[in-house]
């Protein structure tokens, strides 16, 4: 008798949804191993190089034998330089002891739920979100309880949605600003509202996603909720250098926290990964001497954000807000649904990005996994030329549908 495989795989990971932007690029990838000319909109990775005295110094590490073991927590200097970040663009008197580095911000983002939630605990998750949040609270045993922010609010969540929100069983509140997948910023001031909700309910965390922190479009600029003193000591907040210094396969993320969380952190990943890669640490520390490149690709995505978003008002029943930050698209594309080219039934997002791909050979990705399921997610991390020709055959498509 043949046994089901995945039936021997423990039930954590039978529960587990792939990640639908993964999914997509894989698919992508099979189309353009056929030969078609895919358009990959569907993958949130700058198209820019690491800047130069990035990789130079990278480079000089190799060369002085930079090639040990790393302590868990981060090397000094690099500690030392994060802090340094935090109090200079967030306003947040961290200690180098205060902060831990990672293998990416997403390893991160799991040690910290993993080190703060027993089973059972309600993590508010503010919607639309990026995809891996609900299923790390899965993997650490929490619950997820999602906040929808109205596309009339630009998406965000309001403080008194959260307020109704908490019940006893809430240990934590997850949210990402600049925001993936929708491209919404929080302002100080409604950074600051939701502090006071937060600081009234004490045993309440928040676990603050700031991986796209320079990729804001706001006159503001970017404001970090870690920097409010009646909450400071329970917000955890995460970021990394993959977006801001195109850093995505050099696999440094890092937290700034209380002293007691870092070190549970640096607990579970003494046991889990040790300490990250010596060389990209080393590179990592002299990122901050030159701000140059992140300021020029942060002009690049404003141009090709306003790009994008003037070429999708022109299609037909696409519903589009104005990111104010990261590098994406999130149409409402719900006008199509119910919709068909006579073959295919169009019935949500998913199936929308799905039908694109596969007409258009344009990669999307749909909203359900974001909690939007209203909406697809296209990346503006591409050329003007390659924006272009993507919106346009992707209005070619829906022109199909009826």
């Amino acid at each position: 008798m043949e046994v089901l495989t995945s039936n021997l795989l423990a039930d954590r990971i039978n529960n587990l949804e792939e990640s639908a932007t993964l999914a997509m690029s894989k698919k992508s990838r099979e189309l353009a191993a056929l030969g078609h000319k895919v358009i990959n909109l569907s993958i949130g990775e700058p198209d820019f190089k690491t800047p130069k005295h990035i990789c130079e110094a990278a480079k000089d590490a190799i060369d002085a034998g930079f090639h040990s073991y790393t302590p868990v927590a981060g090397i000094p200097e690099l500690r030392k330089v994060i802090a340094e970040k935090f109090k200079r663009d967030n306003n947040i008197d961290w200690k180098p002891e205060n902060i831990i580095v990672s293998t990416g911000a997403k390893h991160s983002l799991a040690n910290a739920l993993a080190v703060m939630l027993n089973p059972g605990d309600e993590v508010i998750i503010f919607a639309p979100y990026w995809v891996s949040y609900s299923e790390m609270v899965k993997l650490a045993e929490g619950t997820s309880v999602i906040l929808e922010g109205a596309f009339d609010n630009d998406f965000k969540v309001t403080p008194a949605q959260l307020e109704a929100a908490i019940t006893d069983k809430t240990k934590m509140i997850m949210y990402a600003s600049p925001n993936n997948p929708t491209g919404s910023v929080y302002s100080e001031a409604e950074l600051r509202a939701i502090a006071e909700v937060v600081a009234k309910h004490p045993n309440i965390y928040v676990l603050a996603d700031e991986i796209y922190e320079y990729i804001n479009f706001r006159e503001e600029g970017h404001f970090s909720m870690g920097s409010i003193p009646e909450v400071k000591d329970r917000v955890i907040t995460v970021n990394g250098m993959a977006k801001g210094f195109a850093m995505t396969g050099w696999r440094i993320g890092y937290i700034g926290a209380a002293k007691w969380i870092v070190d549970g952190i640096d607990k579970l990943q003494g046991q889990v990964t040790s300490g990250t890669n010596h060389i990209a640490q080393r590179a990592s520390v002299v990122a901050w001497d030159d701000m140059t490149a992140p300021e020029t690709m942060k002009r690049a995505y404003l141009l090709r954000r306003d790009l994008v978003v003037g070429l999708l008002k022109d299609i037909p029943g696409f519903k589009v807000n104005v990111p104010e930050g990261a590098f994406y698209a999130f149409p409402d594309v719900s006008y199509y649904f119910g919709k068909s080219d006579g073959k295919v039934t169009i019935k949500d997002s998913d199936d929308l990005a799905m039908w694109l791909l596969e007409n258009s050979y344009v990669a999307t990705v749909g909203g359900s996994s974001f909690g939007a399921p209203n909406c697809i997610r296209i990346s503006t991390a591409a050329s003007d030329e390659a924006l272009t020709e993507a919106v346009s055959r992707i209005r070619t498509a829906v022109e199909s549908l009826k």
